[in-house]
């Protein structure tokens, strides 16, 4: 039985909804932005500024970074290597699902890991996300999606050289506008199990 599942997903795609589902499915801890919560104790940062800088890549240096922040490692690296701990953490503990935060790469040398990769079409998520945030135009909304996919591609590529989305870094790749939510919960499920 795979004791650790790590969720990777385009955003929109429901990839969150379907972690905590198979958790529940499986009576495994689900783990998902409290990763970031985790991760303050252990840097001694604000929650606040952990927010600011999750899932960011480090911005590259310029003239207009000081001296200071020179010498010392950017904040979102600091905060990689706080969730890259606590990722480290529970996976060593078994039975969870993790979603995001590039774990399928930071636990590619565990045994019994099942990596899973959720996407979309993208007119799928665009509606569904529509339905998610009503108070956004469709073109907002649109805009947001591309925006997240863009920043986790970029942080993926930056921390773990390798692809957001390829198929070479995950077990499963799961398309939710085909086969839906509940399915992709149940194929994850079975797979755990077997």
């Amino acid at each position: 039985m795979k004791k650790i599942i790590t969720i990777s997903r385009e955003f929109g795609a429901g990839g969150g909804e379907i972690g905590s589902k198979v958790a529940k499915a499986l009576n495994w801890e689900y783990f998902h932005k409290e990763l970031i919560l985790k991760a303050a104790a252990d840097c001694n940062m604000d929650v606040y500024r952990l927010l600011e800088w999750d899932e960011k890549s480090p911005i590259n240096f310029g003239f207009t970074q000081s001296l200071f922040d020179f010498y010392n490692r950017p904040v979102s690296e600091q905060v990689f290597e706080a969730q890259k701990k606590v990722i480290i953490d529970i996976g060593s503990k078994g039975k969870c699902v993790i979603t995001g935060r590039n774990a399928n790469m930071i636990l590619k040398e565990f045994d019994g890991c099942l990596n899973v990769f959720i996407h979309a079409d993208f007119d799928w998520r665009l509606k569904r996300m529509k339905e998610k945030m009503p108070d956004m135009s469709e073109d907002k909304v649109a805009a947001e999606i591309n925006a997240i996919d863009k920043k986790r591609k970029k942080y993926c590529s930056f921390y773990t050289k390798t692809e957001f989305g390829h198929s070479d870094y995950y077990d499963v790749c799961l398309d939710t506008s085909r086969l839906g939510t509940d399915e992709c919960v149940r194929i994850i499920t079975d797979i755990a199990k077997h």
